[in-house]
């Protein structure tokens, strides 16, 4: 296990949280990938547990930003706008 899964590991159970096995594959998923939602690691750890439910997923990403290790962004982009359309 590497030192900064360790750290959040120690982190999360000083504020309270069981490590599971199912937590375990999460912390792994976050880690491991650039997700944009709850609902992508989700996808992903349903194809790992069938097992994990979508509010797990809601509970460890609040964990883990209650603890200042990830933060949730959420990212729009503009569509041009019709003046800016090239037409060729």
């Amino acid at each position: 296990m590497d030192r900064r899964k360790e750290l959040i590991i120690q982190k999360l159970k000083a504020n309270g949280c069981r490590i599971t096995k199912q937590r375990m594959e999460l912390l792994d998923i976050i880690l491991e990938n650039k997700c944009s939602s709850c609902k992508e690691i989700f996808y992903r750890a349903s194809k790992l547990d069938d097992e994990i439910g979508i509010a797990t997923v809601y509970r460890m990403v609040n964990a883990l930003e209650e603890i200042g290790v990830i933060s949730r962004k959420i990212v729009y982009e503009p569509d041009k706008l019709e003046d800016e359309k090239i037409y060729h």
